[in-house]
């Protein structure tokens, strides 16, 4: 794909993780299955510590919302006859986890305990971040060139800070000036870019958003942001009238931002 140039007016850039930055495989291969594998042991290892505590009230909380919403959920059915209290709780917040994880739900009560099991795996070495090539290199010029950089992602900011912190390159979050996750609201809704626009100081117009989803780049738009659609391999297919409509990369390194050296 040709290259492709920024508004004159960008003074700051907004990207997305997953499909973005980062292969959607990381995230569906790597960093999910440790949830899966690893939930049992880290709630039982950690199930009196406050962090563990707060993570499990949010969760309550949540499914408190859903059966408000009558929305659908997990039906807990362990006999408590054969489980201790402490281990039926834990099954019933294992259940809600996969199940929520199962509908690809991105609840903040999701994302912040998510966020809280993969700091051990990063600070132990078993997981490093992956990020595309040409990401880094595209950070550093950016911030050469004077422009701000924030993530927005519907992973924890925690977990954001963890990919960057613990990355195959090692520690890359000094090229980041802010992130931002779903606390601030849904992506795929117009007012959390204007939240962002106005949390980090800019008109819509000055951000530009890069995101592989359209919902979320129809949001933005609607906000007055900016957009440039990234396409790489294991992305969702645009449809032809998505494709003539939005500006594509297939690498950061297309971007151009023009009136900067």
């Amino acid at each position: 794909m040709a290259t492709i140039s920024i508004p004159a007016c960008t003074s700051a850039l907004l990207l997305d993780i997953e499909g973005t930055t980062t292969p959607i495989t990381f995230v569906k291969d790597i960093l999910f299955p440790y949830i899966r594998e690893h939930l049992e042991e880290y709630l039982s290892t950690h199930w009196e510590e406050d962090e563990c505590k707060q993570d499990v009230h949010l969760l309550k909380k949540q499914i408190e919302e859903d059966m408000r919403q009558h929305r659908s959920c997990p039906v807990h059915t362990v006999d408590q006859t054969v489980h201790t209290d402490e281990e039926k709780a834990i099954r019933e917040v294992m259940d809600n986890v996969l199940w929520q994880m199962a509908a690809d739900r991105k609840s903040t009560a999701l994302k912040q305990l998510q966020g809280h099991m993969w700091r051990s795996a990063y600070s132990s070495g078993r997981i490093k971040g992956e990020v595309y090539q040409d990401v880094i290199p595209s950070l550093k010029r950016w911030r050469e060139q004077g422009l701000k950089v924030y993530i927005y992602s519907s992973g924890s900011v925690e977990a954001q800070k963890l990919l960057f912190g613990y990355s195959e390159e090692g520690d890359v979050l000094d090229l980041l000036d802010g992130h931002f996750d779903t606390s601030i609201g849904a992506k795929v809704e117009r007012k959390s870019y204007e939240r962002i626009a106005e949390r980090i100081g800019f008109q819509p117009e000055e951000i530009t958003f890069l995101t592989d989803v359209i919902r979320e780049a129809k949001a933005a738009e609607e906000a007055g942001v900016n957009v440039v659609v990234v396409v790489r391999s294991g992305n969702m297919e645009l449809t032809d009238d998505e494709r003539s409509h939005y500006s594509l990369v297939t690498s950061f390194s297309q971007l151009e931002v023009t009136g900067r050296v």
